[in-house]
Protein backbone atom coordinates (compact mmCIF):
# COMPACT_ATOMS: atom_id res chain seq x y z
CA UNK A 1 0.00 0.00 0.00
CA UNK A 2 1.50 2.99 -1.10
CA UNK A 3 2.06 5.69 1.68
CA UNK A 4 2.70 9.30 1.36
CA UNK A 5 6.51 9.36 3.68
CA UNK A 6 8.92 11.86 4.66
CA UNK A 7 12.81 10.79 4.00
CA UNK A 8 15.19 12.06 6.40
CA UNK A 9 18.05 12.39 3.98
CA UNK A 10 21.84 13.15 5.60
CA UNK A 11 23.81 12.41 2.50
CA UNK A 12 24.96 9.27 3.63
CA UNK A 13 24.84 5.98 1.87
CA UNK A 14 22.19 4.46 4.30
CA UNK A 15 19.47 6.94 3.80
CA UNK A 16 20.29 7.43 0.54
CA UNK A 17 19.57 3.78 -0.33
CA UNK A 18 16.57 3.96 2.03
CA UNK A 19 15.05 6.76 -0.13
CA UNK A 20 15.62 4.36 -3.12
CA UNK A 21 13.88 1.44 -1.78
CA UNK A 22 10.81 3.20 -0.77
CA UNK A 23 10.60 4.89 -4.68
CA UNK A 24 10.76 1.20 -5.29
CA UNK A 25 7.99 0.26 -3.35
CA UNK A 26 5.96 3.12 -5.36
CA UNK A 27 5.63 5.51 -1.98
CA UNK A 28 4.95 9.35 -2.37
CA UNK A 29 8.25 10.71 -0.81
CA UNK A 30 9.97 14.06 -0.26
CA UNK A 31 13.27 14.33 1.23
CA UNK A 32 14.11 16.15 3.85
CA UNK A 33 17.74 17.51 4.93
CA UNK A 34 17.81 18.87 8.79
CA UNK A 35 20.10 21.50 8.90
CA UNK A 36 21.35 21.01 12.75
CA UNK A 37 25.50 21.54 12.42
CA UNK A 38 26.65 24.20 14.50
CA UNK A 39 29.91 24.77 12.50
CA UNK A 40 28.29 28.59 11.88
CA UNK A 41 29.49 29.59 15.12
CA UNK A 42 32.38 27.45 14.11
CA UNK A 43 33.45 29.41 10.95
CA UNK A 44 37.17 30.14 12.14
CA UNK A 45 38.16 26.55 12.23
CA UNK A 46 37.17 25.66 8.29
CA UNK A 47 34.67 24.35 6.32
CA UNK A 48 31.54 23.23 7.34
CA UNK A 49 30.95 19.71 6.41
CA UNK A 50 27.06 20.40 5.97
CA UNK A 51 27.91 21.69 2.88
CA UNK A 52 29.07 18.96 1.96
CA UNK A 53 26.66 16.50 2.82
CA UNK A 54 23.82 18.64 1.31
CA UNK A 55 25.63 18.71 -1.96
CA UNK A 56 25.28 14.72 -1.53
CA UNK A 57 21.69 14.88 -0.69
CA UNK A 58 20.57 17.10 -3.95
CA UNK A 59 22.60 14.68 -6.15
CA UNK A 60 20.94 11.67 -4.65
CA UNK A 61 17.51 13.10 -4.74
CA UNK A 62 17.85 14.99 -8.67
CA UNK A 63 19.10 11.08 -9.62
CA UNK A 64 15.55 9.91 -8.22
CA UNK A 65 13.56 12.47 -9.17
CA UNK A 66 12.62 13.86 -5.79
CA UNK A 67 11.49 16.94 -4.00
CA UNK A 68 14.14 17.55 -1.38
CA UNK A 69 13.42 20.20 1.47
CA UNK A 70 15.99 21.72 3.79
CA UNK A 71 14.72 21.84 7.98
CA UNK A 72 17.00 24.23 9.88
CA UNK A 73 16.44 22.50 13.23
CA UNK A 74 19.93 24.65 15.40
CA UNK A 75 17.96 26.33 17.36
CA UNK A 76 16.29 23.74 18.65
CA UNK A 77 19.29 21.49 18.29
CA UNK A 78 21.50 23.64 20.59
CA UNK A 79 18.49 23.99 23.56
CA UNK A 80 17.69 19.60 23.55
CA UNK A 81 20.67 17.91 22.38
CA UNK A 82 24.03 20.36 22.97
CA UNK A 83 22.98 22.18 25.92
CA UNK A 84 22.39 18.51 27.85
CA UNK A 85 25.85 17.42 26.35
CA UNK A 86 27.77 20.49 27.76
CA UNK A 87 26.39 20.01 31.12
CA UNK A 88 27.22 16.25 31.50
CA UNK A 89 30.78 17.13 30.54
CA UNK A 90 30.97 20.18 33.43
CA UNK A 91 29.01 17.33 35.97
CA UNK A 92 32.53 15.12 34.58
CA UNK A 93 30.17 12.65 33.05
CA UNK A 94 29.88 10.80 29.79
CA UNK A 95 27.07 12.22 27.59
CA UNK A 96 25.62 10.29 24.76
CA UNK A 97 23.74 13.50 22.12
CA UNK A 98 23.01 10.90 19.59
CA UNK A 99 19.93 9.65 21.49
CA UNK A 100 18.51 12.75 22.09
CA UNK A 101 19.70 13.97 18.70
CA UNK A 102 16.69 10.89 17.58
CA UNK A 103 14.03 11.53 20.35
CA UNK A 104 13.86 14.54 20.32
CA UNK A 105 15.03 16.20 17.36
CA UNK A 106 14.64 13.75 14.56
CA UNK A 107 11.50 11.64 15.37
CA UNK A 108 10.60 15.03 17.57
CA UNK A 109 10.87 18.45 16.36
CA UNK A 110 10.83 17.25 13.02
CA UNK A 111 7.41 15.60 13.33
CA UNK A 112 6.31 19.12 14.09
CA UNK A 113 8.18 20.91 11.52
CA UNK A 114 6.16 18.70 8.54
CA UNK A 115 2.64 18.24 7.42
CA UNK A 116 0.51 15.27 9.62
CA UNK A 117 -0.53 14.14 5.72
CA UNK A 118 2.99 11.94 6.22
CA UNK A 119 1.55 8.50 7.46
CA UNK A 120 5.47 7.71 7.94
CA UNK A 121 9.09 9.71 8.51
CA UNK A 122 12.08 7.15 7.57
CA UNK A 123 15.07 6.83 8.36
CA UNK A 124 18.43 5.00 7.42
CA UNK A 125 19.27 3.58 10.80
CA UNK A 126 19.80 -0.10 10.68
CA UNK A 127 16.77 -1.19 13.34
CA UNK A 128 13.49 -3.85 12.68
CA UNK A 129 10.04 -2.63 13.80
CA UNK A 130 7.47 -5.54 13.62
CA UNK A 131 3.80 -4.15 13.97
CA UNK A 132 1.28 -6.50 14.92
CA UNK A 133 -2.41 -5.83 15.90
CA UNK A 134 -1.61 -4.02 18.82
CA UNK A 135 1.70 -4.57 19.45
CA UNK A 136 4.81 -2.73 18.34
CA UNK A 137 8.17 -4.89 18.54
CA UNK A 138 11.95 -2.71 17.81
CA UNK A 139 14.64 -6.10 16.34
CA UNK A 140 18.06 -6.34 15.90
CA UNK A 141 18.82 -6.27 12.37
CA UNK A 142 21.39 -8.77 10.53
CA UNK A 143 24.54 -6.78 11.19
CA UNK A 144 25.67 -6.83 14.58
CA UNK A 145 28.42 -3.90 14.43
CA UNK A 146 25.98 -1.45 12.45
CA UNK A 147 22.92 -2.80 13.99
CA UNK A 148 21.24 1.23 15.39
CA UNK A 149 18.56 0.20 18.33
CA UNK A 150 21.05 1.01 20.74
CA UNK A 151 20.49 5.08 19.57
CA UNK A 152 16.83 3.83 19.05
CA UNK A 153 15.83 3.02 22.52
CA UNK A 154 14.78 6.59 23.73
CA UNK A 155 12.14 6.39 21.06
CA UNK A 156 8.34 6.87 22.41
CA UNK A 157 5.94 3.90 21.22
CA UNK A 158 4.17 6.86 19.76
CA UNK A 159 7.16 8.13 17.59
CA UNK A 160 8.05 4.79 16.86
CA UNK A 161 4.48 4.02 15.54
CA UNK A 162 5.08 6.71 13.08
CA UNK A 163 8.69 5.88 11.83
CA UNK A 164 9.95 3.42 9.04
CA UNK A 165 13.24 1.91 8.90
CA UNK A 166 13.75 0.36 5.09
CA UNK A 167 17.26 -0.84 5.44
CA UNK A 168 16.39 -3.08 8.44
CA UNK A 169 16.71 -6.25 6.76
CA UNK A 170 20.13 -5.60 4.93
CA UNK A 171 23.57 -5.65 6.68
CA UNK A 172 26.40 -3.02 5.81
CA UNK A 173 27.50 -5.03 2.64
CA UNK A 174 24.20 -5.34 1.24
CA UNK A 175 23.71 -1.51 1.54
CA UNK A 176 26.98 -0.98 -0.74
CA UNK A 177 26.21 -3.68 -3.18
CA UNK A 178 22.76 -1.62 -3.71
CA UNK A 179 24.01 1.77 -3.62
CA UNK A 180 26.12 0.55 -6.53
CA UNK A 181 23.29 -1.28 -8.41
CA UNK A 182 21.78 2.39 -7.83
CA UNK A 183 24.78 4.17 -9.29
CA UNK A 184 24.14 6.90 -5.85
CA UNK A 185 26.36 9.83 -6.08
CA UNK A 186 27.88 8.50 -2.77
CA UNK A 187 27.84 4.85 -3.43
CA UNK A 188 31.70 5.37 -2.65
CA UNK A 189 31.21 7.85 0.59
CA UNK A 190 32.82 6.73 4.25
CA UNK A 191 30.30 6.63 6.72
CA UNK A 192 30.84 9.70 8.73
CA UNK A 193 32.58 8.96 12.32
CA UNK A 194 32.45 11.12 15.72
CA UNK A 195 29.52 13.10 18.23
CA UNK A 196 26.94 13.92 15.66
CA UNK A 197 26.85 17.66 15.64
CA UNK A 198 30.67 18.30 16.05
CA UNK A 199 31.10 16.93 12.13
CA UNK A 200 34.76 18.06 11.69
CA UNK A 201 35.65 20.36 14.87
CA UNK A 202 37.59 18.63 17.26
CA UNK A 203 36.19 17.98 20.60
CA UNK A 204 38.33 20.09 22.69
CA UNK A 205 38.50 23.23 20.47
CA UNK A 206 34.38 22.46 20.97
CA UNK A 207 34.87 22.63 24.79
CA UNK A 208 37.06 25.54 25.12
CA UNK A 209 34.48 27.36 23.14
CA UNK A 210 31.63 26.91 25.58
CA UNK A 211 33.11 26.41 28.87
CA UNK A 212 36.73 28.14 28.13
CA UNK A 213 39.55 27.25 30.61
CA UNK A 214 39.44 26.49 34.10
CA UNK A 215 43.38 26.04 35.58
CA UNK A 216 43.80 23.30 38.14
CA UNK A 217 46.35 21.08 39.46
CA UNK A 218 47.32 17.51 37.83
CA UNK A 219 48.40 15.66 40.89
CA UNK A 220 50.30 12.29 40.53
CA UNK A 221 47.84 9.69 42.69
CA UNK A 222 50.54 7.79 43.78
CA UNK A 223 52.67 10.39 45.54
CA UNK A 224 50.64 13.11 45.77
CA UNK A 225 52.80 15.29 44.13
CA UNK A 226 51.68 18.28 42.05
CA UNK A 227 52.83 17.14 38.27
CA UNK A 228 51.75 19.82 36.49
CA UNK A 229 48.42 22.14 35.71
CA UNK A 230 45.93 21.78 33.01
CA UNK A 231 43.18 23.97 31.62
CA UNK A 232 40.17 22.53 32.87
CA UNK A 233 38.86 18.58 34.43
CA UNK A 234 36.39 18.46 31.33
CA UNK A 235 39.55 18.78 29.25
CA UNK A 236 40.36 15.12 30.40
CA UNK A 237 38.55 11.53 30.58
CA UNK A 238 39.39 8.37 32.32
CA UNK A 239 42.26 6.33 30.52
CA UNK A 240 43.06 9.22 28.52
CA UNK A 241 46.80 8.69 28.03
CA UNK A 242 48.02 11.10 25.05
CA UNK A 243 48.00 14.93 25.43
CA UNK A 244 48.60 15.07 28.96
CA UNK A 245 51.68 17.13 28.36
CA UNK A 246 53.95 15.69 30.87
CA UNK A 247 57.24 14.39 30.90
CA UNK A 248 58.52 11.17 31.92
CA UNK A 249 55.59 9.08 30.93
CA UNK A 250 53.58 7.29 29.89
CA UNK A 251 50.86 9.15 32.14
CA UNK A 252 47.19 7.57 32.78
CA UNK A 253 44.47 9.82 33.62
CA UNK A 254 43.03 7.79 36.69
CA UNK A 255 40.21 10.23 38.26
CA UNK A 256 38.80 13.48 38.32
CA UNK A 257 37.63 15.68 41.31
CA UNK A 258 35.08 18.32 39.68
CA UNK A 259 35.19 20.09 43.06
CA UNK A 260 38.63 20.89 43.72
CA UNK A 261 39.03 21.11 39.87
CA UNK A 262 41.94 18.19 40.48
CA UNK A 263 43.17 15.70 37.25
CA UNK A 264 45.06 12.71 38.96
CA UNK A 265 47.39 10.78 37.35
CA UNK A 266 49.59 7.86 37.65
CA UNK A 267 52.53 6.14 35.77
CA UNK A 268 50.80 2.87 35.95
CA UNK A 269 47.50 1.23 34.04
CA UNK A 270 46.80 -0.50 37.14
CA UNK A 271 44.31 1.56 38.71
CA UNK A 272 42.36 1.70 35.44
CA UNK A 273 41.90 -2.30 35.96
CA UNK A 274 39.10 -1.79 38.13
CA UNK A 275 36.30 -4.50 36.90
CA UNK A 276 32.78 -2.93 37.18
CA UNK A 277 29.60 -5.75 37.10
CA UNK A 278 26.93 -3.70 38.82
CA UNK A 279 25.00 -0.57 38.05
CA UNK A 280 22.07 1.74 38.57
CA UNK A 281 19.70 2.80 35.92
CA UNK A 282 17.14 5.36 35.91
CA UNK A 283 15.24 7.87 33.46
CA UNK A 284 14.49 4.48 31.63
CA UNK A 285 12.38 4.65 28.78
CA UNK A 286 9.98 1.53 27.76
CA UNK A 287 9.28 0.68 24.64
CA UNK A 288 7.93 -2.65 25.95
CA UNK A 289 8.95 -3.49 29.82
CA UNK A 290 9.47 -6.83 30.95
CA UNK A 291 7.00 -9.12 32.14
CA UNK A 292 8.30 -9.07 36.13
CA UNK A 293 10.11 -6.61 38.35
CA UNK A 294 12.70 -8.95 38.60
CA UNK A 295 13.95 -10.30 34.86
CA UNK A 296 16.66 -12.16 33.23
CA UNK A 297 17.76 -10.17 30.29
CA UNK A 298 21.17 -9.09 27.83
CA UNK A 299 21.71 -5.42 28.03
CA UNK A 300 24.16 -2.93 26.03
CA UNK A 301 26.02 -0.63 27.19
CA UNK A 302 27.69 1.44 24.64
CA UNK A 303 27.00 1.21 20.81
CA UNK A 304 28.13 -2.17 19.46
CA UNK A 305 27.98 -5.73 18.65
CA UNK A 306 28.52 -6.54 22.27
CA UNK A 307 26.29 -7.70 24.73
CA UNK A 308 25.60 -8.92 29.04
CA UNK A 309 23.91 -11.15 30.22
CA UNK A 310 21.90 -9.57 33.48
CA UNK A 311 19.55 -9.29 35.70
CA UNK A 312 17.69 -5.98 35.87
CA UNK A 313 15.59 -5.06 39.31
CA UNK A 314 12.91 -2.63 39.88
CA UNK A 315 12.68 -0.48 42.56
CA UNK A 316 10.12 1.77 40.25
CA UNK A 317 8.64 2.09 36.80
CA UNK A 318 11.17 3.51 35.12
CA UNK A 319 14.87 2.98 37.44
CA UNK A 320 16.43 0.11 38.89
CA UNK A 321 19.65 -1.99 39.79
CA UNK A 322 21.62 -4.00 37.00
CA UNK A 323 23.75 -7.07 37.74
CA UNK A 324 26.02 -8.38 34.64
CA UNK A 325 26.50 -12.12 34.69
CA UNK A 326 30.57 -10.72 33.67
CA UNK A 327 32.16 -7.60 34.14
CA UNK A 328 33.50 -4.69 32.49
CA UNK A 329 36.08 -1.89 32.78
CA UNK A 330 34.38 0.76 30.44
CA UNK A 331 30.89 1.71 32.20
CA UNK A 332 30.86 5.71 32.95
CA UNK A 333 28.06 7.71 34.56
CA UNK A 334 25.68 9.09 32.26
CA UNK A 335 26.12 6.38 29.28
CA UNK A 336 23.03 4.28 28.24
CA UNK A 337 22.25 0.66 29.27
CA UNK A 338 19.83 -0.55 26.73
CA UNK A 339 17.55 -3.89 27.65
CA UNK A 340 16.97 -6.77 25.40
CA UNK A 341 15.15 -9.79 25.61
CA UNK A 342 15.98 -12.29 22.78
CA UNK A 343 16.18 -9.81 19.22
CA UNK A 344 13.76 -7.19 20.90
CA UNK A 345 14.90 -4.07 22.07
CA UNK A 346 12.59 -2.72 25.18
CA UNK A 347 14.28 0.52 25.86
CA UNK A 348 16.88 2.06 27.94
CA UNK A 349 17.81 4.19 30.90
CA UNK A 350 20.50 6.31 32.04
CA UNK A 351 23.84 4.62 34.02
CA UNK A 352 23.32 6.32 37.13
CA UNK A 353 25.78 5.14 39.93
CA UNK A 354 28.72 2.31 39.14
CA UNK A 355 29.62 -0.57 41.95
CA UNK A 356 33.23 -1.87 41.40
CA UNK A 357 34.30 -5.67 42.01
CA UNK A 358 36.38 -5.30 45.49
CA UNK A 359 39.79 -6.92 45.28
Amino acid sequence: MSMKVAVLLSGGVDSSVALRLLQEDKHDITAFYLKIWLQDEFSFLGNCPWEEDLEYARGVCEQAGVPLEIIPLQDEYWSKVVSYAIREIKEGRTPNPDMFCNSLIKFGEFFNKISPDYEKVASGHYANLIHGTNSLDLQLTPDPIKDQTYFLAYLTRAQLGRALFPIGNYDKKGIRRLAKQYNLPNKDRKDSQGVCFLGKIKFRDFIKFHLGELPGDIVNIDTGKIMGRHPGYYYYTIGQRSGIGLHGGPWYVIQKDIVKNIVYISGSADLLEREQNSFRVAHINWINKPDSEDSLLRVKIRHGARFFDCRLTLDSENSGNVQLQGSDKGIAAGQFAVFYNGLSCLGGGIIDTIDYIQS
